[in-house]
């Protein structure tokens, strides 16, 4: 289906993940830009070289404040990169980093930044191997944005994607849903909200190699801007399948769960930045869940819905009533800059 862009200037809904984005990438960089290695439009890229299959992949993180409960813009930058990489089915090797600074930042803010980048791609498992630095005048960075991109190896017969998901097959996430966007929404101080909320930005490579290494596995995803909800909603359409939820199985923290009733948020919808999604065959699944459980980040993985082969490209919640509801993609995302 051709995606049209009408809109006349750029909002903040472009950039949220949702339709608004959809729209974008599709309606006006994608026919620009086409080309084999972009049309998937997923997390990464995947490149044969020399023999060797590769994952690359980008992103910018312009999250404010840059130092919240559980982690920094600099953390979440690693985190980010190489969850796009895992997801893909790789091994992250490598990483770049590019920062825009604004003119006046502390510079013992921007070494603290530097640290937690260090110190996140030590736990990945990765190195830095190159950067970039550019000064902007006092007002135009808020402060600092950060462009990572990610380089990985992806084993030679694993195949991942939505076109292999199939009526039968279980769906579960790692973990809790929701904790790093209410964490930055909070932290903000915008809200006069007394709740404990800690972002979960963490690498995911363990929980990754573990459910490969079970087998069964079609298609994994991290769930960031959007939320549960996008991600599944771009799978249910990518693959041609329908998505049914449980309400009743959705893992969300109780202080996340409260803040999101007082703010009129669905979970649903937003971001998680150490949390991925997976689509498992039937036969595996059991096996699949115990091997997350066995892991500290994957302690409250649970199943949370099915695949079905109809109503095709939709998401559906049974909810906890005992009715039916569609889980639409939104136009943009209540919660902007969270990543």
């Amino acid at each position: 289906m051709t995606v049209r862009l009408r809109d006349e200037v750029v909002t903040l809904a472009h950039g949220a993940g949702g339709k608004a984005t959809r729209a974008l990438v599709e309606g006006l960089f994608v026919p620009e830009l086409a080309n084999p290695l972009l049309s998937p439009l997923g997390d990464s890229a995947l490149l044969e070289v020399g023999g060797a299959r590769l994952a690359l992949t980008t992103d910018t993180y312009v999250v404010r404040p840059l130092f919240f409960p559980g982690g920094t813009i600099g953390e979440l930058a690693v985190n980010g990169t190489v969850n796009d990489l895992v997801v893909a089915g790789a091994r992250p090797v490598a990483l770049t980093a590019g920062f825009v600074i604004e003119e006046g930042f502390p510079v013992d803010d921007l070494r603290r930044i530097a640290a937690s980048i260090a110190a996140a791609a030590r736990r990945a498992g990765v190195v830095v191997a190159a950067g970039d630095t550019k000064v902007v005048e006092r007002g135009n960075a808020d402060g600092l944005f950060v462009n990572t991109a990610g380089l990985g190896v992806v084993p030679a017969t694993l195949e991942l994607g939505p076109e292999l998901v199939r009526a039968g097959d279980r769906v579960l996430v790692s973990g809790t849903l929701g904790d790093h966007g209410m964490a930055v929404l909070v932290a903000r101080g915008d809200l006069a909200l007394d709740v404990d909320l800690r972002s979960d930005t963490a690498p995911l490579h363990e929980l990754a190699a573990a459910l490969l290494a079970v087998g069964g596995v079609r298609f994994m995803r991290d769930p960031t801007r959007g939320g549960l909800a996008t991600t599944l909603n771009e799978l249910a359409a990518a693959g041609e399948v329908a998505v049914r939820l449980d309400e009743a199985a959705l893992p969300v923290r109780g202080e996340v769960s409260a803040a999101c009733e007082i703010l009129g948020i669905d979970p649903l919808y937003v971001a998680n930045e150490g949390k991925l999604v997976a689509v498992v065959a039937p036969e595996h699944a059991d096996a699949a869940l115990a091997a997350l459980r066995a892991l500290p980040l994957g302690s409250d993985a649970a199943f949370v819905g099915t695949i079905e082969a109809e109503p095709e490209g939709l998401v559906l919640l049974d909810t906890a009533l005992g009715g039916s509801r569609i889980v639409d993609m939104l136009v943009g995302d209540p919660l902007p800059r969270i990543c």
